[in-house]
C-alpha cells in the first residue's frame, strides 16, 4: 500500500474532496467552533470592566454606555455574563455533537467508499498485498481519522480564532505591551511546522509497521492448523515478537520527537507571560494604561499562549490522522484495470459458446503461461479440462470470470467479446465451484443460498440432494440451520465442497464450472456426484477441470493441458485409443492399460 501513496498530494485537500456532501456539516461545525471561542474569550474582558467599574466607579467605560451608578454597571456585566457563558455553553454543545457526527459520517463513508473501491479491483493487486494489511486500513486507519474528527480539528479552530482575535484586542488596547506576547507565536509556529515534517514519515513508518503485525496475526490465524501441525507455535511467538518490537521502536521514534515539543513551547510562553506582567505591571502603576487593561492583558495572554501548549499534542494527532488518511485514500485511489462493459447479460438468453482466441497471458513478474492459446467450447456442452499443475487449467477459468486482463486476443461469449458485457452480468451468468472452497460463518442454508435473491425452500434442499448434501445435513443437530464457524471450519473438507457445489447448482447459471470440485470428497460421493451431473450439466455449458481423470471420463471432450498448450484433445475413448499423455495418466490413476 505504501509504494502507491503520492507525497506530493496535500492530505486535507485529498480528504475533503472525498467528503463535498458533507460540506454542510464541516460548515455548521466550523462555525459552531468559532462561536464558542468567541464566547469563550469574553470572560478576561467582563473581569477587565468589573476591574474599571470598582477602581473608576462614575468614570468607567460602561458609564459612558448610560449606566450611571455602580451597582447598575455591575449588574449589567451579571447579565452578560450570564448570557455569555449560556452561549459558550450551547455552542460547545453543538460543536460538540456536530463534529462527532461528522467523525462518525466521515469515517461511514470512507470505509464503505474504500471497501466498494476495492471489490473492483483486479486479483493482481490481492496478490500483490496481503489481507492483514488492507484490514488495517479499512479499520485502524479510519478509526484514526476518525479520533482527529473528534476532537482535534476543533481545537485547530478555536487555536487560530484566540491568536487572531485576542492578538487583535491586544494590539488594540496597548500594542506596546502587546508586541512581547506577540514575540514567541512565530516561534512556535515555525516550530511546529519544523517537528510536523519530523514527524511526518515517522508517523507512515508507525502505520506501515502496524499493517505487518496485522498481517502477521491474519495469516497465523488463518494458518493456525498448520502452525500446530509442525509444532511452530514458539517459532511464530517470536517472529511476531520481532515485529511488535519492530512497531515499538518505531512508536518510541515518534514519540520522542513530539514529547520534546511541549516543554520547549512552554519557555517560549513563558518568556511572553513574564513581559506582559512586569511591562504591563510598570505601565498600569506609572497611569499608562487603565489598571482595568491590564487585567485584561494578564488574563488574555494566558488564554492567547496557553492554548499554544497544546499544540505539540494537536499537530501530533494531525499527524497521525494524515498518515492514516493517505492510506485510506491511497487505496480508494488505487486505478481499476479491468472496467466493466456497457452491454447486458441475460442469464435466460445465453446460448454458452465459449471461444478463446489467440489469447496470450502471464502472471506479474512470471513468464509467459499462455501464448497464442485458442479453444472452442460448445454450447451446452461438457469440456473436461486436465494437465499437471501449473499447465494452465484454472487460469482459463480466471479470465473467462475476468479477475485478470489478457494480454493478448479475445475470449467471447456468444460470439460477443467478454469485455463488451456488463462485469457484473457476465459473472452472474457462471457458476463457479472452486478448488479452494470459501464458506461464509452463518447457517448451511445461508451458505447455501448465498448470491441468489428470492429461493425457496425447496429449491435450496434440491440443490442439496443434487450435490449429495443432504444426507450429511440431515444428521447435524440443526439440519439446514446449523452454524458452520468462520470459513466453515466445523465441516470437513469433502462436506464443504458438496455445500459449495450446492450453491452453484442453486445459482442455475447457463455455465457451471468445475475447479476440482470432487478433490476433497470421497470415492461413493465422487460417484454420486457423477451420477447428479447428468442432471445438473443438462442444457448448460459445462467446464469441468480435475487431477482426477474419472470426474471427466464422460465429458463430450477432454482437454489436455501441458505447460500452458494443449497436448491433446478429444473424448475418453479417443485418447485411451491415442494412448498418449492422457492415456499415461490414466494407466496410473487406475492401474490399467485400456478403458
Amino acid at each position: 500500500m505504501s509504494s502507491r501513496t503520492r507525497p506530493g498530494h496535500n492530505s486535507l485537500r485529498r480528504l475533503l474532496s472525498n467528503l463535498q456532501q458533507q460540506y454542510h456539516l464541516i460548515i455548521a461545525a466550523t462555525f459552531c467552533s468559532v462561536l464558542n471561542k468567541l464566547f469563550d474569550l469574553a470572560p478576561p474582558a467582563l473581569i477587565g470592566l468589573s476591574v474599571d467599574v470598582v477602581v473608576r466607579e462614575e468614570n468607567s467605560w460602561l458609564s459612558s454606555l448610560g449606566f450611571s451608578s455602580v451597582p447598575m454597571q455591575l449588574g449589567v456585566i451579571a447579565v452578560g455574563s450570564f448570557l455569555i457563558w449560556s452561549a459558550e455553553s450551547l455552542f460547545e454543545y453543538l460543536y460538540g455533537l456536530l463534529w462527532r457526527n461528522l467523525a462518525q459520517t466521515a469515517q461511514h463513508i470512507l470505509r464503505i467508499k474504500a471497501y466498494a473501491h476495492l471489490q473492483k479491483l483486479e486479483m493482481a493487486f490481492f496478490e500483490e498485498d496481503n489481507s492483514g494489511r488492507i484490514m488495517t486500513v479499512l479499520n485502524d486507519d479510519i478509526n484514526q481519522l476518525e479520533r482527529f474528527l473528534d476532537h482535534g480539528a476543533n481545537q485547530i479552530l478555536q487555536l487560530l480564532v484566540t491568536v487572531l482575535l485576542v492578538g487583535g484586542a491586544m494590539a488594540l488596547i496597548a500594542p506596546g505591551v502587546a508586541l512581547f506576547a506577540f514575540i514567541p507565536i512565530p516561534i512556535i509556529f515555525v516550530g511546529s511546522i519544523r517537528f510536523q515534517r519530523q514527524l511526518a514519515p515517522r508517523y507512515k513508518d508507525v502505520r506501515d509497521k502496524a499493517g505487518n503485525i496485522a498481517s502477521r496475526l491474519s495469516n497465523n490465524l488463518g494458518g493456525i492448523l498448520t502452525i500446530k501441525s509442525f509444532a511452530t507455535e514458539s517459532w511464530e511467538l517470536e517472529s511476531l515478537r520481532r515485529e511488535s518490537h519492530s512497531y515499538r521502536d518505531s512508536n518510541r521514534k515518534a514519540i520522542k520527537l513530539s514529547a520534546a515539543f511541549i516543554p520547549l513551547i512552554r519557555f517560549a510562553i513563558l518568556f511572553a507571560f513574564l513581559a506582559i506582567l512586569i511591562i504591563g505591571g510598570i505601565k498600569a502603576w506609572r497611569g499608562d494604561i487603565a489598571v482595568g487593561s491590564y487585567s485584561f492583558l494578564v488574563f488574555i495572554t494566558q488564554r492567547l499562549l496557553w492554548p499554544l501548549t497544546t499544540l505539540g499534542h494537536t499537530l501530533d494527532e494531525y499527524q497521525r490522522s494524515m498518515a492514516s488518511t493517505n492510506r485510506v485514500l491511497d487505496l480508494i485511489d488505487t486505478p481499476i484495470n479491468i472496467s466493466s462493459g456497457k452491454k447486458s447479460l441475460c442469464p435466460s438468453q445465453i446460448t454458452g459458446e465459449i471461444k478463446f482466441e489467440n489469447i496470450s497471458f502471464k502472471y506479474q513478474e512470471r513468464l509467459p503461461l499462455l501464448v497464442n492459446f485458442n479453444l472452442k467450447i460448445p454450447a451446452g456442452k461438457t469440456i473436461g479440462i486436465v494437465g499437471a499443475t501449473g499447465s494452465g487449467k484454472s487460469t482459463l477459468v480466471k479470465l473467462l470470470l475476468r479477475l485478470y486482463n489478457l494480454d493478448k486476443g479475445t475470449i467471447t461469449l456468444d460470439k460477443e467479446p467478454i469485455e463488451n458485457y456488463k462485469l457484473e452480468d457476465l459473472r452472474r451468468s457462471i457458476a463457479l465451484v472452486s478448488q479452494e472452497v470459501y464458506l461464509f460463518h452463518g447457517s448451511i442454508r445461508d451458505n447455501i443460498s448465498y448470491g441468489t435473491k428470492n429461493v425457496h425452500n425447496e429449491e435450496i434442499i434440491n440443490a442439496a440432494n443434487l450435490a449429495e448434501a443432504s444426507e450429511f445435513i440431515n444428521n447435524l443437530p440443526e439440519g439446514f440451520e446449523t452454524m458452520i464457524g468462520e470459513r466453515g471450519q466445523k465441516l470437513s473438507g469433502g462436506q464443504r465442497q458438496r455445500i459449495a457445489l450446492a450453491r452453484a447448482i442453486l445459482k442455475s447459471a447457463p455455465i457451471l464450472i468445475l475447479d476440482e470440485a470432487t478433490a476433497s470428497v470421497d470415492n461413493e460421493t465422487e460417484a454420486a456426484i457423477q451420477r447428479s451431473l447428468a442432471k445438473i450439466t443438462k442444457d448448460r455449458t459445462t467446464i469441468v477441470i480435475a487431477h482426477r481423470l474419472s470426474t471427466v471420463r464422460n465429458a463430450d471432450q477432454i482437454v489436455v493441458m501441458d505447460k500452458g498448450k494443449i497436448i491433446e484433445i478429444g473424448n475418453h475413448n479417443y485418447l485411451i485409443n491415442n494412448k498418449r499423455t492422457y492415456y499415461d495418466l490414466w494407466k496410473v490413476q487406475t492401474g490399467l492399460g485400456n478403458n
